[in-house]
């Protein structure tokens, strides 16, 4: 009788026997679905664990702050489509990208002890070994890469806050000279073979500070005997300008004379710009606010961290050259995207050309960046050109006066850009009329004044005139 109620206790068509070893299976199963919908809840919703299955305190207290940060985020986003440059301007201070530093660490540590917490109520206790110890490698895991993931994140932001802070320094003039900003642009080129920097590209950007209207002057690297305008420490040096009898004291050696007499500029972050500043001045007579000086390789990395530029080529030019083989051509061609090597190659090859033919590469490739670059875009992926160090880009903008500079650079690309470029026949190198130069800089002003002002431009002056009626004739003899 035990023998046969034995078999029948275990036929299979009988209920199931109710055994403890089958609670602590379904207990295990159940307690690690539990962490596995805990952990992922945090890693979605920070706190929502603890709301519903722990402190609910806490976990209120952390859906507050998550919910508030992506309020915060969507806000700036909204800002900088509707209110770019005010966008700008908040990235442009030093102290915001200190504060989202220290935000990101903290951020970083709750997650981790929320992740922590939500291991805790899994009640990893009740889980079979295998599962058990599973489970603590994967939130142990989870801990582990958010919190490198805060502080690789936090050391980004270290690096861009110290980039904003060392490139937007500050120096410049932020008061305008009737009515515009004066910016000197500087395409520099510290190559193996040239001892200290040399400007090799030295561009005025005149901008309306009202409409945006820009005027571009094109000076030549080799204009000798420029003067420094009043006040100049360099005036010391060179009272009748800066002219040698060899012939060496060429514009774009300023920058490496005056670097050799850092004694001239106490407590000038950038001596050799800012006497080159004052060399343009002396030839323009414009008041220089700001300059920005970008070397090659910096240049072809900001043309690539916006995704090249895009321009009209009329001739080949050749890639190398010079010291080099030539390597390649940049073929002709409507509508041609270059990306920054060949954006570089274009604006600074020499083979087979003039200096002044290669000025007009790069004013054109200045239009094209004016043009076709988003201030935002640059500013927002400046740690790519960051990368190449913090010497490719100097400038004594500084951070208040991005946003300003950023809407008019906006202004600049509602209107065709004026330029002038102050080379043979209208003025040789060698030497140069500074007075003709001065006329002609005050005419191309006025002429964009008129322009806003919907008025007839005014004549220009007859030494200008006679000029201008030079070039019009080499021009015509030339096609």
């Amino acid at each position: 009788m035990p023998a046969a109620e034995a078999t029948t206790a275990t036929h299979p068509l009988l209920p199931p026997v109710d055994h403890p070893r089958t609670h602590r299976r379904s207990a295990d199963w159940a307690s690690l679905r539990r962490g596995l919908v805990l952990l992922a809840m945090t890693l979605l919703l920070p706190g929502s664990a603890q709301l519903v299955a722990g402190n609910r305190r806490v976990g209120r207290a952390a859906l507050r702050v998550w919910v508030g940060g992506w309020v915060l985020l969507l806000a700036f986003v909204v800002l900088a489509l509707v209110h770019r440059s005010t966008a700008v301007a908040l990235l442009s201070g030093d102290f915001i990208w200190s504060a989202l530093q220290a935000t990101m660490v903290l951020a970083g540590v709750a997650l981790v002890l929320l992740l922590v917490d939500a291991w805790r109520l899994a009640r990893p206790i009740d889980m079979h070994r295998p599962h058990r110890l599973g489970f603590a490698a994967l939130s142990l895991g989870l801990a582990l890469t958010v919190g490198s993931g805060a502080v690789a994140s936090a050391g980004v932001l270290d690096s861009q806050g110290h980039l904003v802070e060392h490139v937007f320094a500050g120096g410049g003039e932020k008061e305008t000279v009737d009515g515009r900003y004066n910016v000197l642009l500087l395409g520099g080129d510290a190559g193996e073979s040239r001892v200290g920097m040399r400007p090799d590209s030295l561009i005025v950007a005149s901008v309306d500070a009202e409409t945006g209207r820009t005027v571009l002057f094109s000076l030549p690297r080799n204009m000798e005997d420029v003067p420094f305008a009043e006040g100049s420490p360099m005036r010391t040096l060179y009272p009748a300008g800066f002219t040698c009898p060899d012939h060496e004291c060429m514009l774009n050696a300023v920058y490496t004379e005056a670097t050799k007499h850092p004694e001239l500029y106490p407590g000038v972050r950038d001596p050799g710009a800012q006497a080159t500043k004052e060399a343009v001045e002396g030839i323009t007579g414009l008041k220089i606010n700001y300059y920005a000086m970008v070397d090659l390789k910096g240049f072809e990395s900001l043309v690539d961290a916006v995704g090249g530029i895009t321009l009209d080529i009329e001739r080949r030019v050749p890639i190398g050259g010079g010291t080099s083989k030539v390597k390649g051509y940049i073929e002709p061609g409507e509508q041609v995207h270059l990306n920054g090597y060949h954006a570089l190659w274009y604006a600074r090859s020499r083979h087979g050309s003039s200096d002044f033919e290669r000025m007009e590469r790069q004013k054109q490739v200045m239009n094209a960046m004016l043009d076709q670059l988003d201030p935002m875009t640059v500013f927002t992926r400046f740690s790519e050109i960051a990368a190449a160090g913090k010497q490719v880009v100097r400038t004594d903008v500084d951070g208040g006066a991005v946003s300003d500079l950023a809407e008019l650079a906006l202004g600049a690309r509602q209107h065709d850009i004026q330029s002038v470029s102050f080379v043979p026949p209208l003025v040789y190198p060698g030497s140069p009329d500074f007075g003709l130069v001065r006329q002609a800089v005050a005419h191309e002003l006025a002429v964009a004044e008129a322009l806003d002002a919907q008025t007839p431009p005014p004549p220009a002056p007859e030494p200008l005139a006679q000029a201008q009626a030079k070039v019009e004739a080499a021009e015509k003899k030339g096609d």
